[in-house]
Formats: C-alpha cells, structure tokens, sequence
C-alpha cells in the first residue's frame, strides 16, 4: 500500500477531476433534464414529441459514442472547447434523459386532482407545474436523482480516454508506471471513488425511508 501514499497528490488530483466533473455534469444534465420532463409532460405536442425523440436517442446512445461525437465531431465542425469543456458536455448530455425521467415519474406520482385543481383557479401550465405539482414531486424524485448521479459519477471514468485526467485516467497512468503494484493502485482508485459514491448512497437510503414515512 506504500505506493499508494507515494502517489497520493496524483491520486487527489485525478479525484477532484472526478468530483468537478460529477458536480458541473450533475449540474447542467439537471437544467437540461428539467427543461426534458416539462416538455413530456407538457400539452403541446411538438414539446412532448421533441423530447421523447430526444430522451430515447440520448439514453439509447452509448457514453463513449457522445464522447467521441463531442471531441472529436464537434471539433471539426468548427467548436473550440477545452477537453474538460468536451466531457461536461458529454456528461451533461448523456445524463440528463435519466435525470428527465426520475422527474417525470416524481410528477406523474402526484394525484391529478392536484393539477386540476390549480387550472380550476386559473393557473397556467407553467404555474401549475412550478408551484403546485412539482413541489409535491419533488420528495418522491431526490432518490431517484441521487442514483443516477452515482451512475454520472462512474461514468466520469470514459472522460480519461479524451485526455481529462479524471481518477481512472491517474490510476492507468500509475498502473503504467508501477507494473508491480497493480492490485494496489486499482484500490486506491476504488476507494476514492467510493468516496463520493457511498456517501451519495446513504442520503438516497435515507430519503427514501423519509419519503415512505411521509408517505
């Protein structure tokens, strides 16, 4: 386990890689997925069909394929990002389906009558989403949320492959460096991503038993 404490800044280095790009990709994959669930649930048509269309194509795509479309499409059509910029387009992209997903299934648990209810004393869709349904939704949506951002957090693992030095990325290159200590290095990088993902794992286990009490 020496080696590991030898490698230690690269190990932190490569786990605040890691945990910037959960937190920026958790971030935008949230706006965007968002923006997706009102659109499938709202009553124009063309919103619902664009982002059914939308959420099928992003979360039927393998991750490595929008990370290739992203570095290496995206720049020869003329964008000019930063590797780091490609993967939190990447991470934001590909997440947010199942970010629009865990809210829609938030939304559609509230009783109808709620929503009927609000457009009875004359609130829009939009009003009616924002301050009346999704605030009931939104105790049944966190855990759900929390899992797949536990899911972003493993998938921040394709970015080393696109030159973002991310954890899994320091763990190779050290694999590469200390062939003798492979076994070693390897739990070194388990548990720092462990490090973020149990403690996203206990607050989804205890909101969900908060959830089924208020419940």
């Amino acid at each position: 386990m020496q080696v590991i404490f030898d490698n230690l800044p690269t190990f932190w280095g490569g786990f605040l890689m890691t945990l910037q790009l959960t937190v920026v990709g958790g971030f935008f994959a949230t706006v965007i997925g968002s923006i997706i669930a009102v659109f499938r649930i709202s009553p124009v048509a063309s919103l619902r069909g664009f982002a059914t269309v939308y959420t099928e194509i992003v979360r039927c795509t393998p991750l490595t394929l929008v990370f290739f479309f992203c570095a290496v499409v995206l720049p020869i059509l003329g964008v000019d990002f930063p590797y780091l910029t490609f993967a939190f387009i990447a991470l934001s992209v590909y997440t947010s389906p199942f970010v629009a997903e865990a809210l829609r299934s938030g939304i559609n648990g509230v009783a109808i009558g709620q929503a009927e209810a609000a457009r009875s004393l004359g609130l829009g869709f939009g009003q009616t989403v924002g301050l009346v349904v999704f605030p009931q939704a939104i105790r049944m949506t966190i855990p759900p949320l929390i899992n797949v951002f536990i899911a972003l957090t493993k998938n921040t693992s394709i970015a080393g492959a696109f030159f973002v030095p991310e954890l899994f990325a320091a763990g190779r290159a050290l694999v590469n460096q200390n062939g003798n200590a492979v076994i070693a290095l390897l739990l070194g990088v388990a548990f720092f991503y462990l490090v973020i993902t149990v403690p996203l794992g206990q607050i989804a286990a205890h909101l969900e038993r908060k959830v089924a009490v208020t419940r």
